[in-house]
């Protein structure tokens, strides 16, 4: 029962987020079309690869390791010790912050003052708001563990809303403020964060939805550090895990972010071309984030509470071992047939994706190379984020440190490969790169879930396996629109696209008609987790 009701919980977190991200994308999405009529390309890229890489750099090196150890505990856990210990992620980011920003106004290069004014001003207001933000990450571990999805769908969609209504509008009537803009706009989306958090709590503590989830605190002052008497102020035990993901988590945010540490500190591509770069990025990953993201983090949480870290499958019980196998292959299968469409119809309508949104000057050039090659990654993607959510659920303690220098050594080639692609094939060598590091980590993964199950009668990775006539319907979708982007797109008229996007649309159609021919189970899967709304038939389709 306890692992139905993960499910089910899990389900429903990874819909509500999923609807978050595309909030998230779709108005980021927006928000840099309408900005390039108003800001340099150079500006976008200061602020989408240079500034930004600076914030999540500290909210990543400052969180990540404390959100991992933290959701794997148990409701039933000692409270105020977790809280202690999730309130050092605020000097950990102060700490981060400052070096941060040392190293990105000395260490790198510094873009020209007269093209792009205020960048000092820049660097502090966005290390400012990282730190302001890891003040609400106490409630948000408490809303993620006691499923309170509400809270994080309203925060986080209030805060991108106010941030790109201030950016447009600022952008509207004083585009010469320049960075000022971003830097405000950045700083009012973490107040505005906390704010919500803040505000949600003061409700929700001490009312009956608390008291039906047996929520642990009973007054706002319980979300505060406190000594704790006759016991350590912070859970060892998580303490150590957390120390274990923290040494994980620095080599992850290279592999993550790794060609915009290339870029900032290399000097690969100079500011425009960045920009061009980020632009091609946020149009690429507008899938992969807004719905593969939630589902990793979201069944994370259900693979950690439903099996027993570290332990044989063979010795937990095995109605749940057999759930989080099902669960897995479905997983498997629904992020792979995505990829696979994306990859497959997205080489043939690169080129016009990026006409409609940035006219000539983006699909004229090396914009469409990229989106193309992007799509490509989306597919690994969209596997490593659900195999990599089982693995890191399942390790042991022992087994995530020793992972740590697998990392080690993905994020040094990670690195190299950048730099000397980049160097051969321009922009294009940084989405390569991350393709094979990708590879490698997906196959480290599968190697680990298939020693995992070999045991036990079940075989997730079969999930991967696709249909012959299902294949044959992808070859044949792949081949049509090539020849229809080569004979109709893109500078032929409107008439002509209309016909190019045509012969795609009953493409799609003959591929979403052959998935749920060939794969019956996988349709009641997403139907009962995604799509109802009664969450009473959520385990029918088993």
């Amino acid at each position: 029962m306890r692992a139905r009701e993960a499910l089910t919980n899990a389900a429903t977190l990874a819909s509500y987020s999923a609807g978050l991200q595309v909030m998230f994308r779709v108005l980021t999405f927006i928000l840099n079309g309408y900005t390039l009529r108003y800001v340099s390309k150079e500006t976008i890229g200061v602020v989408n690869v240079r500034l930004t890489l600076l914030y999540s750099t500290v909210v990543f090196l400052a969180r990540e390791a404390f959100r991992k150890a933290c959701l794997n505990v148990g409701v039933e856990r000692k409270w105020s010790q977790i809280i202690n210990l999730l309130w050092l992620t605020v000097p950990l980011g102060v700490f981060w912050a400052l070096i941060m920003a040392w190293v990105w106004l000395n260490l790198v290069a510094i873009p020209d003052p007269a093209v792009i004014p205020h960048y000092e001003v820049g660097v502090v207001a966005f290390g400012f708001s990282a730190v302001v933000e890891l003040l609400a990450e106490p409630m948000w571990v408490l809303a993620q563990v006691h499923m309170l999805v509400s809270v994080k769908v309203i925060a986080e969609s209030l805060a991108i809303a106010v941030k790109c209504v201030l950016t447009v509008v600022c952008i509207t009537l004083v585009p010469h403020w320049g960075l000022y803009v971003f830097s405000l706009a950045q700083i009012l989306h973490s107040f505005t964060l906390l704010a919500c958090y803040l505000l949600y709590f003061m409700k929700f503590i001490g009312s009956r939805e608390a008291q039906r989830k047996s929520f642990p605190l009973t007054s706002l002052t319980d979300l505060l550090p406190k000594p704790l008497p006759r016991q350590h102020v912070i859970d060892l035990q998580l303490a150590k895990l957390t120390w274990t993901f923290y040494k994980q988590s620095m080599l992850k945010q290279i592999l993550t972010e790794g060609e915009r540490y290339v870029m900032t500190f290399l000097n690969v591509l100079n500011f425009g071309e960045q920009g061009i770069y980020d632009i091609v990025n946020n149009l690429g990953s507008l899938v992969a984030r807004f719905l593969f993201l939630p589902i990793e983090e979201s069944f994370y949480i259900f693979f950690a509470n439903v099996l027993e870290r570290g332990k044989d499958p063979r010795h937990q019980r095995e109605e749940d071992v057999g759930l989080a196998a099902l669960v897995l292959k479905m997983l498997l299968k629904m992020v792979f047939l995505i990829g696979m469409t994306i990859s497959v119809f997205g080489y043939s309508y690169s080129q016009l994706a990026l006409d409609i949104y940035g006219g000539s000057w983006l699909s004229s050039g090396p914009g469409p190379g990229l989106l193309r090659c992007y799509c490509v990654y989306v597919l690994l993607l969209a596997v490593n984020g659900v195999t990599e959510c089982f693995t890191f659920a399942a390790m042991s303690n022992q087994e995530v440190s020793r992972y740590n220098f697998v990392m080690l050594a993905l994020s040094l080639s990670f690195l190299g490969l950048s730099y000397c692609l980049t160097w051969w094939q321009g922009a294009i060598g940084f989405i390569l790169a991350n393709c094979l590091n990708m590879g490698l980590r997906i196959t480290h993964s599968l190697w680990y879930i298939r020693r995992y199950f070999r045991s036990t009668e079940h075989r997730p990775l079969r999930g991967l396996q696709l249909a012959t006539p299902l294949l044959l319907v992808y070859l044949t979708s792949g081949v049509v629109t090539v020849i229809s982007q080569a004979a109709l797109c893109c500078d032929q008229g409107l008439f002509s696209r209309s016909l190019h996007v045509l012969f795609g649309a009953i493409c799609l159609l003959a591929v979403v008609v052959a998935i749920v021919s060939t794969e019956p189970k996988l349709v009641q899967f997403i139907r009962a987790h995604f799509l109802s709304r009664d969450k009473t038939e959520i385990v029918k389709w088993e």
